[in-house]
C-alpha cells in the first residue's frame, strides 16, 4: 500500500475495493470506493467512471457519475438510482458489499466546473442529476474561498431527495451555498415549506434573481432538461453558457474522412479483431462495435451513443466514418482511437480487441 504523504494516482488499470455501502433514499445507495494500492484519486469534480458489473450472464458496463469531490482523494463514491427495469443497479444494491473489486474505466467527461470556471453558478437538478452537482459544490466548498452558487434540486417527495444532508450541512456552514428544493408533493404526516409543482420560469426569477449573470449546469431526465432549456431561453439567457450532463441526445462530432466516402449500406465491409484472431464481415452502415458483438466479442460499452468512452479501441489499419458527442478526445483520434459504439467501417480495418 502506498505510505501516506507518498504521492500515486490511481488509474482505471487498478480496480476500485468497495469499503462502504451508504443507504440515500429509497432505492438509492453510495458507494465508497479506494485504491488497493492506496493511490489517491485525481479527476474533475462532476465526471463520470463506468464499473464493470459481474451479472449474471455478463459482464455489463454501466456508467454513474462521481459523487464525490477530488479535493477529498482518498476514497471515490458513486451514487446509484435502480429504475424499475433496472439491471446494472439492481445487482449493485442486492450484491456489492464491502471487499468486492471492480473494474472501472475512466473518470471521463466534460460536464464540469474545471472546464468552464466562473464567478457565480446556478446549478439545477431534477432526480439522480444532483449528483455531479453535488462532487462541484463540494469542490467549491472545499476550495477555501467563498463561492457563490444556486443549487436547486427538483425531486417527487422529500424523502427522496438524494444526498439532501449533504448539501445542507454545506450550505449551513458558509454563506456562498444558496440551496432550493422543489417536490411534487410533501411527505404523509411531515409539514413541507419549500417549493412544490414543476420546476418554472417564475419560480427560477425567484430563486436566482441574477439568473442572467450565471454560469448554468443542468442534470436530470431529458423532458426536465428540455424544459429547463426552453425556459432559460425564453428568458434571454445566452445558451452558450448552459451546460448539461446527458446520455441521450444528438451526436455532434465525426472523425475527418473524404467527402464523398460515407458509409453505404450497400457496401461490404471486413473488421479484424487482432487480439481475438477474429475477422467479421458486415455492411459499412454496421457499426464496430455490432460486428464485434455479433462475433461473440465482449468490447466494453456504456451509452453507445459515443457520449461515455467505455468502447474505446485502437484502430491499427483502415479508416472509419465516426459521429461522436464528446467520448474521445482530438488527441486520441490522432493516435488512432474510435468508439467502437458510433464507428462504421470503410472497406478494410484493423481494430486492436
Amino acid at each position: 500500500m502506498t505510505r501516506p504523504g507518498k504521492l500515486a494516482f490511481w488509474t482505471d488499470a487498478e480496480p476500485l475495493e468497495c469499503v462502504s455501502r451508504t443507504p440515500e433514499a429509497p432505492n438509492v445507495v453510495t458507494f465508497s470506493f479506494r485504491s488497493p494500492t492506496g493511490a489517491l484519486f485525481n479527476h474533475d469534480p462532476g465526471q463520470f467512471i463506468t464499473l464493470e458489473l459481474p451479472v449474471p450472464g455478463g459482464p455489463l458496463y454501466r456508467t454513474y457519475t462521481v459523487s464525490s469531490s477530488p479535493s477529498r482523494p482518498m476514497a471515490l463514491t458513486v451514487t446509484v438510482k435502480a429504475q424499475p427495469n433496472s439491471i446494472g443497479t439492481r445487482w449493485m444494491i442486492e450484491n456489492l458489499q464491502k471487499g468486492m473489486r471492480l473494474k472501472a474505466i475512466g473518470p471521463l467527461g466534460k460536464f464540469t466546473i474545471a472546464e468552464y470556471p466562473a464567478d457565480k453558478y446556478l446549478f439545477i437538478s431534477a432526480g439522480s442529476g444532483i449528483t455531479p452537482m453535488v462532487a462541484m459544490t463540494t469542490w467549491l466548498y472545499d476550495s477555501g474561498r467563498e463561492p457563490d452558487v444556486v443549487f436547486i434540486n427538483c425531486a417527487r417527495r422529500p424523502s427522496e431527495i438524494i444526498l439532501r444532508d449533504r448539501v445542507e450541512l454545506m450550505a449551513s456552514r458558509i454563506v456562498g451555498i444558496d440551496v432550493k428544493w422543489v417536490v411534487d408533493e410533501p411527505d404523509l404526516f411531515r409539514p413541507w415549506v419549500g417549493y412544490r409543482g414543476a420546476f418554472n420560469q417564475i419560480m427560477l426569477g425567484l430563486m436566482a434573481q441574477d439568473y442572467l449573470e450565471r454560469e448554468v449546469f443542468c442534470c436530470g431526465p431529458e423532458p426536465f432538461m428540455l424544459a429547463v432549456r426552453e425556459a432559460l431561453a425564453a428568458l434571454g439567457y445566452d445558451m452558450n453558457r448552459y451546460h448539461q450532463e446527458s446520455f441521450s441526445g444528438e451526436l455532434e462530432s465525426a472523425e475527418e474522412v473524404p467527402e464523398d466516402v460515407l458509409p453505404d449500406e450497400q457496401n461490404q465491409a471486413e473488421i479484424a479483431f487482432s487480439l481475438s484472431g477474429v475477422t467479421a464481415r458486415c455492411s459499412e452502415a454496421d457499426t464496430i462495435l455490432a460486428a464485434a458483438k455479433g462475433e461473440g466479442l465482449v468490447i466494453p460499452s456504456g451509452c453507445s451513443m459515443g457520449i461515455c468512452g467505455t468502447c474505446k479501441v485502437l484502430k491499427t489499419e483502415g479508416q472509419v466514418h465516426m459521429v461522436h458527442n464528446g467520448g474521445i478526445t482530438d488527441e486520441d483520434i490522432e493516435d488512432g482511437y474510435i468508439l467502437a459504439c458510433c464507428s462504421r467501417p470503410l472497406g478494410r480495418v484493423a481494430i486492436e480487441a
